[in-house]
């Protein structure tokens, strides 16, 4: 099966939808996986993803610096932070992004993140905008499950199709619990958290492109 990385991922969701796919799929992160595996790298992508893969799906890249809901930081830093320390933050954030955008040894390439400001995509190497922007409840049927939430995600796509939505609900009970995460320690990761419909999703549909290549590659 395909050889799938799926990068800036602790939770592992989107890891354990592919694996539920046959498919050879790792996580890596800087942090520990949340859960007990022999599936998660820790270490930092860069390194990782030089390794030969079928499909690189960058899921959680820092972004605080980069998102367009952060621009404030760069002109009126939070307490007990400077100018230097938001703009240097927004460098290395970008540098991540171009990083993973352009390894272009990887056939497949998906990276999520919110709606960036100009200063991001200034910084970003070959910057393109986003292929598509999606959000969860587009993948929800239950309005009572994970999936029914408003989050706008935009995927950045390298030779893979856009998401079509598997949802059947209309965004009306869609929750926004995830804007309106508490202040904290935790906050960072409850606003990054994933969604196992969309995972479910990207799996099927960037998982079956992925397989299609890596058996033309085979042949």
């Amino acid at each position: 099966m395909a050889k799938i990385l799926i990068a800036c991922e602790t939770s592992g969701i989107v890891r354990e939808a592919f694996l539920a796919l046959g498919h050879d799929t790792w996580s890596c992160d800087l942090l520990p996986a949340d859960t007990t595996t022999n599936r998660h790298i820790q270490g930092d992508v860069r390194g990782v993803m030089r390794e030969d893969w079928d499909l690189m799906a960058v899921m959680h890249p820092p972004c605080t610096r980069l998102c367009n809901s952060g621009v404030r930081w760069l002109s009126s830093p939070p307490t007990n932070r400077t100018l230097d320390d938001m703009w240097r933050e927004l460098d290395e954030g970008a540098a991540l992004f171009s990083a993973c955008w352009n390894a272009n040894h990887i056939p497949s390439v998906a990276i999520e993140n919110p709606v960036m400001h100009r200063h991001a995509k200034e910084r970003i190497e070959n910057y393109q905008a986003p292929t598509q922007t999606v959000q969860p409840w587009h993948f929800a049927t239950d309005p009572g499950g994970p999936d029914n939430e408003r989050k706008r995600t935009c995927f950045w796509l390298r030779g893979l199709p856009a998401l079509s939505r598997t949802g059947t609900l209309d965004g009306s009970t869609a929750r926004d619990s995830v804007h309106k995460a508490s202040p904290g320690a935790n906050r960072w990761k409850l606003r990054s958290k994933f969604f196992p419909g969309l995972a479910a999703a990207m799996a099927d549909q960037w998982g079956s492109a992925a397989q299609r290549r890596y058996k033309t590659q085979a042949a």
